[in-house]
């Protein structure tokens, strides 16, 4: 037997210290697990200190090289796997993270995990340590942990949040990949375009001017065209950059941001892709949120602020407003006009039944498998269409080219 100090979290949240004799420190994590108490870490008193200057200590806690400098959504849904893993398995919260540290790939990440440590060290909770770095964990990962924190269930929790994730990062792949062929295509469409312009076109027109004829004049509105383009390449390159550069600065204001996004989804037949995708996104938060036991105006508080889009966001706000009134949450939905019947029958059956969490997990996957068919048949649809635009383009080129040498071999054969 060994005296073992503890520090751990009751089901308030609050901070419990104490010290107990044990054969092991796996023993007395037992013990306090009996308890209803999540335990944060297991010390000896000759382990404090040592555990305290390994945490201050820049390289310690890492045995591999770092791959990359910045945070990835790959290394968030790593971190919480392994972090699920290892606490199902009755590893304390410092521990776990110790090993984490040694894995980690990202150099920055490795940082903050370190200080992350010292905070819970100093007798920190973990989504109060992990509230300390917003630029990295969002509200979805602080109220979710904190939530698994209060209801003794942090594993099972974090298991959730590490599914969400991954299925977050295999649908971006998803759209990712559907787009990528259409717009390498349209790349090399206007890449050709661009050649024959400043390069093909010129070496005509030089030949053209010995002929001493009156040019078609098809032919004469190429040529001009070709000129303007060669003349003024440099001022038309920064023009279009500036145009760029404006947006997306304007779009990055508040006012711009919504304004682009209520656009986005009023424009025909995309429009009802972009509304897809935010409900897509909507869903997918609120059956994680209250599959993990937040309550549902806590869940829709924190999707209002990290659902991703202004349009719904307002939205979310004025549903939730009217939800604490004690209004049903399925008639709020419908009376925003943004929901489909469908999903506003489906969220009153899931209030009727007692399975909400179930029926946005189900909404959640028809409009994952909506917006990957819509993907598809866009992608589809898109190639024939820009193949096509850009052959008759070529080919106007191309004809207008060779209507003067027709037009001297018929006059030649006259």
């Amino acid at each position: 037997m060994s005296r073992l100090s503890y520090v751990a979290r009751d089901s308030a949240g609050n901070k419990v210290v104490g010290t107990e004799d044990a054969s092991s420190p796996d023993e007395l994590v037992s013990r306090l697990q009996s308890k209803n108490l999540i335990v944060i870490n297991i010390l000896t008193e000759s382990k404090s200190a040592e555990t305290k200057g390994r945490a201050e200590s820049p390289g310690a806690g890492s045995q591999i090289r770092n791959k990359h400098h910045g945070i990835n959504e790959n290394d968030l849904v790593l971190f919480c796997r392994q972090l699920a893993t290892l606490l199902g398995a009755g590893v304390t919260i410092l521990k776990s993270l110790e090993i984490i540290l040694k894995q980690v790939a990202s150099a920055k990440f490795l940082v903050i995990i370190k200080r992350m440590t010292k905070d819970m060290e100093a007798g920190l909770s973990l989504h109060e340590a992990m509230a300390k770095h917003s630029g990295v964990f969002s509200d979805l990962w602080v109220n979710l942990v904190e939530s698994g924190e209060a209801s003794g269930n942090l594993a099972v929790v974090l298991n959730r949040l590490a599914g969400y994730l991954e299925r977050n990062v295999e649908f971006k792949k998803k759209i990712v990949s559907a787009l990528i062929y259409p717009i390498i295509l349209m790349v090399a469409g206007f890449g050709a375009l661009f050649f024959l312009t400043i390069k093909i076109i010129p070496t005509f027109a030089e030949l053209f001017k010995g002929f001493n004829m009156t040019l078609p004049l098809l032919t004469q509105i190429i040529i001009v065209i070709s000129d303007f383009i060669r003349k003024f390449s440099l001022i038309i390159f920064l023009a279009v950059a500036a145009a760029i550069f404006m947006f997306r600065a304007y779009i990055k204001t508040k006012s711009g941001r919504f304004m682009f996004e209520s656009y986005l989804m009023k424009l025909p037949i995309l429009g009802v892709f972009f509304q897809s995708l935010v409900i897509e996104r909507f869903s997918s938060e609120m059956s994680t949120l209250i599959e993990s036991g937040v309550p549902i105006l806590y869940s829709l508080e924190i999707t209002e602020h990290s659902v991703g889009n202004l349009v719904m966001a307002g939205i979310v706000r004025q549903i939730k407003e009217n939800v604490r009134e004690g209004k049903p949450l399925s008639q709020q939905m419908e009376k925003s006009g943004f929901f489909e019947p469908m999903v506003v029958q489906m969220v009153a059956v899931g209030e009727e039944i007692g399975e909400l969490a179930q029926m946005f997990k189900k909404i959640n996957v028809y409009y994952e498998d909506y917006v990957s068919t819509f993907l598809g048949r866009f992608a589809t649809m898109f190639e024939p269409l820009i193949l096509l635009f850009m052959g008759g383009v070529i080919g106007i080129m191309v004809i207008g080219m060779f209507l003067p040498i027709f037009k001297l071999a018929s006059i030649g054969g006259g």
